[in-house]
């Protein structure tokens, strides 16, 4: 593609919107754009906290000043007079859901109107973060509209492209995972297209319509959770039964076709809520979901119910539950990566002081302060020499976890249970 014709921009720069903004710095001009200061100072500085592109990398694209158009390379700020010359906006801003599990669209709201405001006549939008169908053209562009005093499909243009980033996996990074791109009119998808497949390597599928896109991400997320929750129901039965899960799943991952999902807790920013979105909006149109919301309610019970099948363990090798100590190994939402948004680690932590006991959390790649804003936890960062636990609870696969001897740092008939079964039978007392 001719580097002149698209000066783009990426707003929101956290787990989606940084390694995609690297990206296209390769081959265009690109502004990065967050509200968080204290984030863009580390960017220019060289370094992501969030450990998705490396510090080599992102010195090589780093600028010190705005690109003029031609220009290749990244620059970064909070500033949003440096939107002006962008001819392409990607918003990649996080959609979570409220307390009550409803979809939050303020963070969408506030980035269109900081889109809005920097609009010209033959612009582009292209949402990326995940929402429930109609979200785009229903909600997103009538902001854009107002602070823009645009027409949408004649003076500016949107489109639709879902992020499938997965923290902490430096094999499928942004460039090598096939892309839905799709347009408002059939000349800005193919606009749109044409961007993406100029840095996508894996390709691109053009779906038919905005919605279209908007539906196929939602589903994607939704599928892996009710399959999750299948598995965990299986682990409640086999757990009853007496037969252990993982040899289950084991040989029935023989067959060709079987699919090969494990029980475990469901938290971060996607499976964990995603559904919400889906269930949302087919609620408006007047149905209830119901295999969507039973997958949801069994995935969310399953921190309670890790929780108490170590205290049943505890109660059963006659180790006093009430002010036990219990050391919890781990509370991002998933291993190898510093995401703490949405970990379901915390239910188990939660369920465990409602029988009287001393909670603690290791976790050496969270950051205590992250942990500490977003749950009012308090971590450590290295394990206590020489104290020995009551019980202990593997609840995160972190790659420092795997090969050590955790029965030392439990007392004689200490329970050790393993949440993702990652460890030896002989090193573990129980595992889900």
């Amino acid at each position: 593609m001719e580097q002149s014709k698209y000066y783009i921009s990426v707003i929101g720069l956290g787990y989606v919107g940084l390694p995609l903004a690297v990206e296209f710095s390769k081959y265009f001009p690109v502004i990065g754009f967050d509200i968080n200061s204290k984030r863009i100072k580390e960017l220019h500085n060289g370094h992501d906290s969030t450990l998705e592109v490396d510090d080599d990398l992102m010195a090589k694209v780093i600028m010190n000043h705005a690109p003029t158009f031609g220009e290749i390379g990244l620059y970064c700020t909070d500033n949003m007079q440096h939107l002006g010359n962008c001819t392409v906006f990607i918003i990649t801003v996080p959609t979570p859901v409220d307390k009550n599990n409803r979809p939050d669209l303020t963070p969408l709201y506030k980035a269109s109107e900081t889109v809005g405001k920097a609009l010209k006549k033959g612009d582009i939008v292209v949402y990326e973060s995940t929402v429930y169908p109609g979200v785009t053209e229903d909600e997103c562009v009538p902001v854009l509209a107002r602070f823009s005093g645009l027409k949408f499909n004649e003076d500016f243009f949107c489109g639709y492209s879902p992020e499938r980033i997965n923290p902490g996996d430096k094999l499928h990074t942004v460039s090598k995972i096939k892309k839905i791109t799709s347009g408002s009119t059939p000349e800005t998808a193919d606009k749109v297209d044409e961007l993406y497949r100029s840095v996508i390597t894996a390709g691109t599928h053009k779906a038919p319509s905005i919605k279209v896109a908007e539906a196929a991400k939602v589903i994607e997320n939704s599928q892996r959770d009710i399959n999750i929750a299948f598995v965990n129901e299986l682990a409640k039965i086999f757990n009853r039964l007496g037969i252990d899960t993982h040899d289950v799943l084991e040989a029935s991952a023989t067959k060709w076709n079987f699919l090969p999902f494990k029980p475990g807790l469901v938290g971060g920013h996607c499976i964990g809520v995603d559904p919400y979105y889906l269930a949302q909006k087919a609620q408006e149109s007047g149905y209830h979901p119901e295999i969507i919301l039973a997958g949801r309610r069994l995935n969310d019970g399953m921190g309670e119910y890790i929780a108490g099948e170590v205290v049943k363990l505890m109660i059963k090798n006659d180790v006093a539950v009430k002010g036990a100590d219990i050391l919890i190994l781990g509370i991002t939402f998933k291993e190898n990566c510093p995401d703490v948004r949405n970990t379901r680690v915390v239910d188990i932590i939660s369920e465990l002081k409602s029988y009287g006991v001393n909670v603690t959390i290791y976790d050496p790649w969270a950051k205590p302060e992250d942990v500490k804003h977003e749950y009012s936890i308090d971590i450590i960062s290295s394990l206590p020499e020489g104290k020995l636990f009551d019980s202990l609870v593997l609840a995160v696969a972190h790659r420092e976890f795997l090969t050590a001897d955790w029965k030392k740092m439990v007392k004689k008939n200490g329970i050790v249970y393993d949440v993702k079964g990652c460890l030896e039978k002989g090193m573990i007392s129980a595992r889900l």
